[in-house]
């Protein structure tokens, strides 16, 4: 097997990369953590900068053919997805109160940004990182922007504002987002 060597020219752009993976996790992790959520600004800096990383292998390891390269990269993205949506999937918690109330679901908007913060770092090792930037804008809108948003529209809906799917209550209220 032989060893790979990253040319002097590559280290700005390899440490661009990853910073700015770093950041952009940072970012969102912040957003969540000051919200009280389960995964603060370590875990979305990680995830960024871990799947900025990922991608970042197999177009460092170019092989024989582009085709390859881009085979490598296309696998290497979906396992990050997958992966991602594995420890999404441990951030969503259901609960009952009682035995006479639904289940609520929680989690749900914190996996979900998980997942976002590991494209974003994607997106960022594969050099579309103007791309990212304006995925985290339009990220901070939503997270922030749609809550605003959602307790505005409260004061004009009627009281009991949730609804109920196949047994299991979902909420949105001031204090929990339906997260």
């Amino acid at each position: 097997m032989g060893t790979m060597f990253i040319s002097a020219n590559d280290w700005p752009h390899i440490a661009f990369r990853l910073t700015l993976a770093l950041l952009v996790g940072c970012i969102i992790g912040f957003n969540r953590q000051k919200g009280g959520r389960p995964a603060g600004m370590r875990t979305f800096m990680l995830v960024s900068m871990g799947a900025a990383l990922f991608v970042m292998i197999p177009l460092q390891a170019e092989g024989d053919s582009p085709y390859a390269a881009t085979n490598a990269l296309s696998r290497t993205i979906q396992g990050v997805a997958t992966g991602v949506g594995f420890l999404g999937a441990g951030l969503i918690l259901q609960e009952s109160p009682s035995k006479s109330e639904m289940p609520k679901v929680r989690g749900l908007t914190t996996a979900a940004s998980v997942w976002i913060a590991a494209g974003l770092g994607a997106a960022i090792g594969c050099g579309l990182w103007q791309m990212a930037l304006l995925a985290v804008l339009l990220t901070l809108i939503t997270l922030s922007g749609v809550k605003r948003l959602n307790r505005a529209l409260k004061t004009f809906a009627p009281q009991g504002n949730s609804g109920t799917t196949q047994g299991l209550t979902m909420t949105s209220d001031d204090d929990d987002d339906g997260d």
